[in-house]
């Protein structure tokens, strides 16, 4: 595996397999990387000639600079991993090298960034948008993978990459859960072994209310979801919406969206988490 740190690096790396028409696959991450992240890197080894991972951790993503300073780092142990999975090339830039100069570039995604995490992360998809859009101009990929329990990012890189016209398929693999049922996540590294059982409760209410679907409409379904996880000790909502799984609109009733979504973002202590479950 190549451990490259620069663009024009990369560029030289990259340049044999795209001479001999080989597929270049794309796992963008931040790092901290756990069992969710090595189902994207095995899928897109399986699918391509040449897997390209990254690891940076995007400044212009977090609204909270103690959010960002706390972020989980674990370089040495994201390298072991990615020389046994088989990874190409490990790209680990540095800010300076995304960002040589500020991205000044506003995003505007109309309703997909305005509900659920956009309206309680102001600029995050922003953020986001600005350092996908450029890791994709540096690799260059022909695929690009992303995991679905960042249902509204993966939407929002949909649209992006739409609106850019970049050739690039995006795909996105299934949530990866610990065995009780919490969605992998890096910021589970930050939880105690007692935040860990208080936060498998979010997926387990999220279960339980598949069965309440034919009792209650969206909107009440999602009040109860929200009072049962708040009965949690060391669990509060921040939000939990039932929308249209494609335009993230909410919805009034089951017969609005052919692909409700259930997403959430819920406190455990002082870390908060995202979940999400498909209504169909």
């Amino acid at each position: 595996m190549k451990v490259i740190h620069t663009v024009s690096a990369l560029n030289l790396a990259l340049q044999p397999f795209r001479c001999e028409g080989v597929e270049i696959g794309f796992v963008p991450t931040m790092g901290a990387l756990h069992e969710g992240h090595a189902t994207l890197i095995r899928k897109s080894i399986e699918e391509n000639g040449c897997t390209v991972v990254s690891l940076f951790v995007n400044p212009t993503q977090f609204n909270n600079s103690e959010d960002l300073r706390l972020y989980p780092r674990t370089p040495e142990e994201d390298r072991q991993l990615l020389q046994e999975l088989g990874v190409e090339i490990l790209f680990a830039p540095s800010v300076e090298e995304v960002y040589p100069e500020p991205d000044r570039r506003v995003f505007d995604f109309g309703l997909l960034d305005k509900v659920m995490e956009g309206r309680f992360r102001p600029g995050h998809f922003n953020g986001v948008a600005q350092v996908v859009s450029r890791l994709f101009s540096f690799v260059q990929p022909d695929r690009a993978y992303f995991g679905e329990k960042d249902f509204q990012q993966l939407a929002i890189v949909r649209e992006m990459t739409r609106r850019l016209q970049i050739p690039v398929e995006i795909v996105g693999v299934p949530i990866v859960r610990e065995p009780s049922g919490l969605a992998m996540s890096s910021r589970n590294q930050r939880l105690s072994l007692q935040e860990r059982e208080q936060a498998s409760q979010i997926y387990r209410m999220l279960d339980k209310s598949l069965g309440l679907t034919g009792e209650h409409l969206p909107r009440e379904l999602a009040e109860w979801v929200v009072g049962e996880i708040n009965n949690v000790p060391g669990l509060r909502v921040e939000y939990y919406e039932i929308v249209d799984g494609d335009s993230l609109r909410p919805i009034a009733s089951w017969d609005e969206s052919d692909r409700p979504v259930g997403c959430a973002a819920v406190y455990c202590g002082g870390v908060r988490l995202i979940d999400n479950i498909s209504y169909r």
